[in-house]
């Protein structure tokens, strides 16, 4: 198969990068979400895991893929996919609007991991493992630099697009 790519931005700040798909790694992942996009909504920078930017969206697929290629220690320009019940993110303590993201049988979570030193240790529910399905090929030292923008500047009206490249 030949090598996929996918474009993630950030709109306002008018950023983006490209990842190639790991297909060879994880197979069920990369299509499940290549089948679905384009996919976007608000983006969030993640209180627990130091460098990752995420958008959440509501289960895309049939069926939910298994967890491939996992890691707790995701390196920068890796995309990761976690999945999530309502009652996981669910509470005030994570922010998220409990009527949206609560009342969700399935919230997919899309990530990208910008910078080093990340540990997906949650200290409500522990070890949160997730699927590294892409990796950033270019552009990751300009969308760096937005990431940490958000993180000091704030996330409002931000919204965190992939699409086909």
């Amino acid at each position: 198969m030949a090598d996929r790519f996918i474009d993630v931005s950030l709109a306002k700040r008018g950023v983006h990068c490209t990842a190639r798909l790991l297909d060879d790694r994880a197979p069920v992942t990369c299509r499940t979400v290549w089948d679905a996009l384009p996919l976007g909504g608000d983006v969030y920078h993640a209180k627990y895991a130091r460098n990752e930017i995420y958008a959440l969206f509501a289960a895309f697929a049939d069926r939910e893929p298994p967890l491939e290629n996992p890691t707790v220690t995701p390196i920068p320009g890796d995309l990761c996919y976690f999945t999530f019940s309502g009652t996981e993110l669910g509470t005030a303590a994570y922010g998220y609007d409990r009527n949206d993201v609560g009342r969700r049988p399935v919230t997919v979570d899309l990530a990208l991991f910008y910078e080093r030193n990340n540990l997906l240790l949650n200290g409500d529910t522990g070890w949160v493992p997730g699927t590294v399905w892409g990796q950033v090929v270019d552009g990751l030292d300009r969308m760096a630099d937005a990431c940490q923008d958000l993180w000091r500047a704030g996330a409002l009206g931000e919204t965190l697009t992939f699409r086909r490249a």
